[in-house]
């Protein structure tokens, strides 16, 4: 087997299910310091991350992860044990073989081939990997970020390893993500007796017209980049869990996935006039979990697209669909920002695999892009 397959599956075999990393990034910076990085381990709160330069100056070229992974599940339901990597034909199957242990041994291995072969490289290439992706993601690369702020230091290139593929492997790459923020409403009521409806308010009643009007607005109608936003509502709680009770409250949990046609402030002011209009008592409040971002045209887009043509012969898409990613830290401070990785279709299911093929093209479209870019 390739380095890269034989990495990834002792990445899988570490139990690192969010926020842990269980030593992941330890057999990582081992490979790095090996190939000349400098390594850093941050520690914030219960997150581990990895902090890893080599070279100096600018431009600096990062290669952004995470080691955590989602719970497994029912391990029954697998045909290996998830945390025990299996390689049958062109399939390696195990937790995190997609997302994204496949990915972080690829980029180990591709600038151990790079270092090798461009020593003096120009600018500085780091790693950014953290254990608090699939998790809160407060003190993974968020934190770090802020850190790096105040080091005054600048990302110019960000690669995430996030599985962007489709079907095969650098069919797709992620060049943006929309925005995201979650919503909670609250409708106040009158409790009271089914019998009796005059003597109560029914806040489901009450907030009935208002999820349809809120379910059919048109927030915005997208771009060339970007759909158009998008409002769901994710739970709806109300009731004491008797028959005969009409409920005092009914609580809304919904979510917006939202383009850059329209602004946190402006969707935040728009559900108010809605709920304002049907003069409810209610309590409101938002989460912004990340602003949309778009890396359009520039070094980083024209690297990876001539990369991918030159191991495979596909020219990418360029795509901005799916939910967030660590890159919405990143791109804010003016870094580009693009996100390739394998095939996504089996990702956070029982049974994770990843074809060994594509992994060791991954490989070489990551070498690809370094030697684009900084060779």
């Amino acid at each position: 087997m390739s380095k890269t397959i034989e990495l990834t599956k002792e990445l899988i075999s570490r139990q690192s299910v969010t926020p842990e990393d269980c030593g992941c990034q330890a057999i990582m910076a081992e490979h790095l310091s090996q190939a000349g990085f400098i390594n850093e381990t941050l520690q914030i709160e219960e997150v581990t991350n990895l902090w890893s330069l080599r070279g100096q100056g600018s431009p600096l070229f990062v290669f952004a992860g995470h080691t955590d992974v989602v719970p497994v599940g029912d391990v029954s339901k697998w045909n290996s044990h998830p945390f025990d990597p299996v390689v049958d034909g062109d399939v390696l199957t195990g937790r995190g073989a997609a997302d994204m242990k496949g990915s972080l041994a690829a980029m180990v291995v591709a600038v151990e081939r790079f270092v090798a072969k461009h020593p003096e490289h120009k600018g500085t290439i780091a790693f950014l990997i953290t254990s608090d992706e699939e998790g809160d993601a407060h003190h993974g690369t968020k934190a770090v970020m802020d850190i790096l702020s105040d080091r005054g230091i600048k990302i110019d290139w960000a690669l995430v390893g996030e599985p962007s593929s489709t079907e095969r492997v650098g069919d797709v790459i992620k060049n943006g993500r929309r925005g995201s923020m979650l919503g909670r409403l609250v409708i106040h009521g009158i409790q009271g007796h089914v019998a009796y409806p005059h003597l109560a308010k029914n806040p489901v009643h009450m907030v009935a017209p208002v999820l349809a009007e809120l379910s059919t607005e048109v927030w915005d109608e997208g771009n060339d980049y970007f759909p158009a936003t998008s409002f769901q509502v994710s739970n709806f709680n109300s009731g004491t869990g008797a028959s005969n009770v009409i409920p005092g409250t009914a609580e809304v949990q919904f979510s917006f996935r939202f383009s850059t046609e329209v602004t946190p402030e402006q969707l935040q002011s728009r559900v108010r006039d809605i709920l304002d209009r049907h003069a409810l008592e209610y309590e409101l409040t938002f989460d912004l979990k990340g602003e949309p971002f778009l890396t359009d045209k520039g070094a980083l887009v024209a690297a990876a697209v001539q990369a991918i043509k030159q191991v495979n012969g596909e020219e990418p898409v360029l795509s901005t669909a799916g939910g967030t990613s660590d890159g919405r830290f990143i791109a804010p401070t003016g870094a580009q920002v693009l996100e390739l990785g394998p095939v996504n279709r089996t990702i956070h299911q029982i049974n994770e695999c990843v074809s060994v093929r594509d992994l060791d093209l991954l490989t070489d479209m990551y070498e690809q892009i370094l030697i684009n870019l900084l060779a």
